[in-house]
């Protein structure tokens, strides 16, 4: 076995694509090898491990988070090629706990948690099958940038795919069928999955099994044409049934859109999901709807170093929604500037400013935050 350190490490937006694939190339032995020298067979498995990390300070005028320094997440990224067409992946995360030390036994200092693991076979660019635990593929962030702060642009995620929230589910275990084809350079590419649907706890993904025995499938559908160069452009549907304790069971319907267009100059990221609600044998049905709109832009001087870039969000909830009844409204702006100190460093700055209620005064905070990956 192979262990190459920042394997999967390059210039970020190739780096940022290979994650959005969720697979890096496998290693192979003979690569470089000088014209008339034996190329050495390939050896498998062959391990490529890459870590993120990142290190936060924020102030804020309420209540909402942390304030003052805090450590972010370290997490780890690892492929492993156990053959020409089947590989796996994983992605692990260590988060710190605000609770550390207290309670019998004392909690620890970091949770850890396997976000995604992953086994894949390719049959043909138009066929892979692969079973795990995934980032859900219903929103386009969700599955283009993982943990590790330094792939995103900003600091924050959106409120709608924020890990730990509510509004959609993002993890899946499961199956999952994935291709393309060239279809005249549109490059039409599609998705379809079954397994378990959100679990007791509505943020978390059924890791032990589904606790009602009705599968959850997600499909989708996004084109990526030869002449725009980095648009995707595509749609996905969700279907499941809640079980929650004390309340009636729900079927669950999201539908979500997306447009991306992944440059520098500029970046654009649109994304929606509608999310509805019905109760089994019943007539209560409800709509939630969530949305954003981020662009950034890379300004050509200074070295093409600094990178402006503001988002809008926005999520209106029903107030007949019992699923949601946790899940805050949400007016926000977000602006900010990243600094590639290096290419695998980052230095990011941004203000919110946010409204749960309309009644309610905004929140507002600035935050700061080194990214690197290794």
């Amino acid at each position: 076995m192979t262990v190459e350190l920042g394997g999967c490490v390059g210039r970020r937006l190739a780096f940022v694509a290979a994650l959005s694939l969720g697979f890096c190339a496998p290693a192979h032995a003979g690569q470089g090898t000088p014209a008339g020298q034996p190329v050495a067979a390939t050896e498998y498995p062959s391990l490529r491990l890459s870590g993120f990390g990142n290190i936060d300070f924020a102030t804020q005028d309420r209540t909402e988070g942390p304030r003052g320094f805090s450590e972010g997440q370290f997490v780890l990224h690892w492929v492993s090629a156990l053959s020409a067409r089947v590989n796996v992946f994983g992605e692990l995360s260590f988060s710190p706990r605000p609770d550390a030390g207290t309670g019998s036994p004392s909690a620890t200092g970091f949770n850890a948690e396997v976000e995604r693991i992953i086994i894949r076979f390719d049959q043909s660019d138009q066929l892979k099958v692969s079973f795990g635990r995934y980032h859900t593929p219903i929103n386009w962030w969700n599955t283009a940038f993982h943990h590790g702060q330094w792939l995103q642009t900003t600091i924050s995620r959106p409120e709608m795919v924020q890990f730990g929230g509510r509004f959609i589910p993002v993890h899946f275990v499961g199956a999952l069928a994935e291709g393309s084809f060239p279809a005249s350079g549109w490059n039409l590419n599609y998705q379809a999955g079954v397994g378990n649907g959100r679990g007791g706890v509505i943020s978390r993904g059924g890791d032990a099994g589904d606790n009602n025995a009705t599968p959850a499938w997600v499909g989708g559908l996004f084109v990526k044409p030869d002449r725009a160069f980095g648009l995707q452009v595509g749609g996905s549907l969700y279907f499941d049934k809640i079980s929650l304790t004390g309340q009636p069971d729900f079927r669950e319907r999201i539908f979500a859109g997306h447009i991306a267009w992944q440059r520098e100059d500029p970046e654009i990221i649109a994304e929606v999901a509608n999310v509805r609600h019905e109760a089994v044998g019943g007539i209560s049905t409800s709509s939630n709807l969530a949305y954003y709109v981020q662009a950034a832009y890379r300004l050509p001087w200074l070295g093409a170093l600094w990178k402006p870039y503001y988002r809008f969000d926005r999520i209106d909830i029903d107030s007949a929604d019992t699923v949601f009844a946790g899940v805050s409204n949400l007016d926000g702006s977000t602006l900010g500037v990243r600094y590639d100190i290096s290419t695998y460093a980052a230095i990011k700055t941004e203000a919110r400013l946010r409204r749960r209620v309309s009644s309610q005064p905004r929140m507002n905070g600035w935050f700061f935050q080194v990214s690197f990956t290794f």
